[in-house]
């Protein structure tokens, strides 16, 4: 196969693409990064961020600077396949995330910390900063797992199943506020039809998942593959007979855990009891 011609000197990957798009249209249209903010009633520093792709912002801001270009759509959909593309995210995972955009359906495990697709954003930095990123690699993070919460969100969403150990939920952020709102989040989306939260308390002992987070994708092909891993470290499991016995566990586990309503009292009593901000 002949080698892809490049027709013009942007940029093939999605999140620097978009970047130069916005760039571009700002100096083609004369007009300073503060005098942009001014017309937009966004803040400089964030559109500048845009221009120099440390951040993709939220789909507001792509929707608000494309009504101002007067180019309808473009800029959102740049800003889609940005969000989408898996290369932001470290090497490692870049294949696992290809597989997870392409699930028809998840069955997950979380041994100590929730999924990244039911992180809100103070949860997912707090843990990121925890594990040693800072700054604007930290930033990128952040927005990149966040992006990916769209998956459960979208027309085609996926089925997803989470069995959340009860030590998820007993380990808070440091701001009581924000681990109120992530319990809340928690809530909200077990609503939707094609999510289904499980807590598997601790009085159901040791089991065969204990010390391992683990998620099952399963493709349009019907062949599933397991993705496992510490805070270090991550696999995938493609071998047939190693899904098999990691789904056995998996089941073993199902067993043991709370019902859906059960689980949503237990996360609502945990909403109830976590403690407040003193009001001033």
């Amino acid at each position: 196969m002949p080698q892809r011609r490049t027709v013009t000197s942007r940029s093939q990957e999605p999140r620097r693409r978009f970047a130069e798009e916005v760039r571009e249209l700002r100096e083609r249209s004369g007009v300073s990064l503060r005098q942009l903010a001014e017309r937009l009633g966004w803040d400089w520093s964030t559109l500048g961020k845009l221009e120099t792709g440390h951040t993709l912002g939220s789909p507001e801001v792509a929707q608000a600077l494309d009504r101002h270009y007067g180019t309808p759509g473009l800029l959102l959909a740049l800003w889609e396949l940005a969000v989408g593309d898996p290369t932001q995210f470290r090497e490692r995972y870049r294949r696992y995330m290809t597989l997870e955009a392409e699930a028809v359906s998840l069955w997950h495990y979380a041994v100590a910390n929730l999924p990244g697709l039911l992180q809100t954003p103070e949860y997912a930095r707090e843990l990121l900063s925890a594990g040693g990123l800072a700054g604007g690699e930290l930033d990128a993070q952040v927005e990149a797992r966040m992006g990916r919460r769209e998956l459960l969100l979208a027309d085609t969403a996926p089925r997803f199943r989470t069995i959340l150990s009860e030590a998820v939920l007993r380990t808070p952020l440091r701001d009581a506020e924000d681990w109120r709102a992530q319990l809340e989040h928690l809530l909200n989306i077990e609503y939707r039809t094609n999510v289904t939260l499980h807590v598997l308390p601790l009085s159901a002992g040791l089991h065969g998942l204990s010390n391992t987070n683990t998620m099952f994708l399963r493709g349009a092909d019907g062949q599933t593959v397991a993705w496992v891993e510490t805070g270090y470290s991550g696999e995938l499991v493609q071998e047939r007979a190693a899904v098999e016995q990691l789904l056995l566990r998996y089941d073993l586990v199902r067993d043991s855990a709370l019902s859906p309503d059960e689980s949503r009292k237990f996360i609502e009593r945990m909403l109830e009891e976590a403690p407040c901000e003193p009001s001033t």
